[in-house]
């Protein structure tokens, strides 16, 4: 499960956290405010192909970081710490 996730520099987003936690969430907000952004970011943190058109416009880069609950033990963290992530 995503507990929180971290977006920066991506299209209109200069820099949020979104706290998603267990439940519904629900993304609303005015046209122009950076939805679609929190969604291209969710496909990102999914393993979606990146595209350069989504950086903000004067940033180098954007990144898109990711809190995630797993098992301790089991084949995801293995394949996080696999992929040199951490899990604490």
């Amino acid at each position: 499960m995503i507990e929180e996730m971290r977006l920066r520099d991506l299209g209109v987003i200069a820099e949020a956290t979104l706290p998603i936690g267990s439940g519904f969430t629900a993304i609303t907000g005015e046209t122009g405010a950076g939805k679609t952004m929190v969604v291209t970011g969710l496909g990102l943190l999914l393993g979606q192909r990146a595209d350069s058109g989504a950086v903000r416009a004067g940033a180098t880069q954007a990144s898109v970081d990711g809190v995630w609950i797993v098992p301790e033990h089991g084949a995801v963290a293995d394949r996080v710490r696999e992929a040199g992530g951490d899990l604490e």
